[in-house]
């Protein structure tokens, strides 16, 4: 079993491997953990862990009725996170490569990850300025049939984007950009879709890419059967994540 003692940046969003993360940088415990990766030589990987929250705060509260209105101010590397950080988050995450790590004069942070490989949470350690984890390195395991699965998600996923940008008389994306490896198609689409943060955290937890592949073909069918029957769709771009505050 191959573990991984890395920094840990919990988030309200899944990080898929192949896609790309920007970040804003502006609590005290996540300007801590850049200040730390940016001690490492610049040909070196910076890495640190994404995983989504499963029971609390992102940013954690600052003030009284920030950002709830009954909250009262947390301080810490698990502040927001409650007594054990690990009840608090998925089990299973992403590492992030920082390719850009940029520090502002207010000493915020402009941060480009790219995800890279997934993880198994094991611990969470909270005794430094910032948390950090162990983790361990899941492989990708093709499955059964993961060529012939991709092939139809593809297929649906064209159809699914025609949809949602029917009202704009427009395609968000050619066949030609869209990759053949299965698992790389795997997580586009996880991450392409409008699904919520348990929808896309039981795609990237599936066992192997051919599990993936059935899961998003039954979720792009019954979505695209869904948009064809509304009237109208807000403007969106599939191919990039909203920026996390934090």
């Amino acid at each position: 079993m191959t573990t991984v003692r890395l920094p840990l940046f919990p988030l309200n969003s899944v990080l898929f491997p192949g896609l790309v993360l920007p970040l804003n940088v502006f609590e005290e415990r996540y300007r801590a953990m850049m200040r730390d990766l940016l001690k490492t030589p610049e040909d070196a990987s910076r890495r640190f862990a994404v995983v989504a929250i499963r029971d609390g705060h992102e940013v954690a509260p600052s003030a009284p009725g920030l950002p709830d209105q009954t909250a009262l101010p947390e301080r810490g590397p698990a502040a927001g996170f409650g007594d054990d950080p690990v009840k608090a988050l998925h089990g299973v995450g992403c590492v992030a490569d920082a390719a850009t790590i940029r520090e502002r004069a207010d000493g915020t942070f402009e941060v480009l990850a790219t995800g890279t490989t997934r993880v198994k949470l094991l611990s969470v350690d909270a005794s430094g300025p910032f948390l950090t984890a162990e983790l361990q390195e899941l492989p990708e395991d093709p499955g059964d049939e993961a060529g012939a699965l991709a092939e139809g998600v593809l297929r649906a996923f064209r159809q699914y984007q025609k949809r949602l940008a029917g009202a704009r008389e427009r395609s968000l994306a050619t066949g030609a950009e869209l990759p053949d490896d299965p698992s790389v198609v795997s997580y586009l689409v996880a991450a392409a879709m409008m699904l919520d943060t348990p929808a896309k955290q039981r795609l990237l937890q599936a066992p192997d890419t051919a599990s993936r592949l059935r899961d998003e073909l039954k979720l792009l069918r019954a979505e695209t059967a869904i948009i064809r029957s509304l009237p109208s769709l807000p403007a969106s771009d599939l191919t990039r994540g909203p920026t996390s505050l934090n």
